[in-house]
């Protein structure tokens, strides 16, 4: 990552690459018997992060994804897009680089889907690579940014203007 060449980096290292990124998945890949708030700091704890380091951290994250009232519920309290937030602020804990999204919004209804993009635009601002894989072509019009296309495992078009050649 940055200006390291993966094709060089070694089997052991992996995991330590691993660590400069989140990852947020179609299907919210949440622990049913953890909190919002357990969720979320189970990605500080495998890394080593200490207990003071993550009591502060924690609602920073929940606050950036507006969760700060729900640190205490369970997945199966939530709505699809709290759970999908749940995700990104899994993700966003560790402070990546990169967030690699597969299908966020499959499983949530398209108002929402807008919302989940607004806050990886917002991430985006901020400094962090988001790598988004999506079928759904009004959420790449909407986010606006470079647009890599791929068809039957091909790169087709990698343009930044996708709007201009789907119209």
């Amino acid at each position: 990552m940055g200006d390291q060449k993966l094709s060089q980096v070694k089997r052991g290292e992996v995991p330590y690459l691993r660590r400069m990124m989140g990852m947020v998945f179609q299907d919210f890949r949440l622990i049913q018997k953890m909190t919002v708030y357990e969720n979320v700091a189970f990605a500080m704890h495998v890394v080593g992060a200490s207990s003071r380091e993550i009591r502060r951290r924690v609602p920073y994250i929940l606050g950036l994804v507006n969760l700060q009232g729900k640190a205490d519920c369970h997945p199966r309290e939530l709505s699809g897009g709290e759970q999908q937030r749940v995700g990104l602020a899994r993700a966003l804990i560790n402070s990546p680089r990169l967030i690699i999204a597969d299908e966020p919004t499959g499983n949530i209804d398209p108002a929402l889907s807008f919302e989940i993009v607004d806050l990886f635009s917002e991430i985006n601002k901020r400094g962090t690579t988001i790598l988004m894989v999506t079928h759904e072509h009004s959420l790449v019009k909407h986010f606006g940014h470079r647009v890599v296309e791929i068809h039957n495992g091909s790169v087709v078009a990698d343009s930044c203007n996708w709007e201009a050649r789907h119209e």
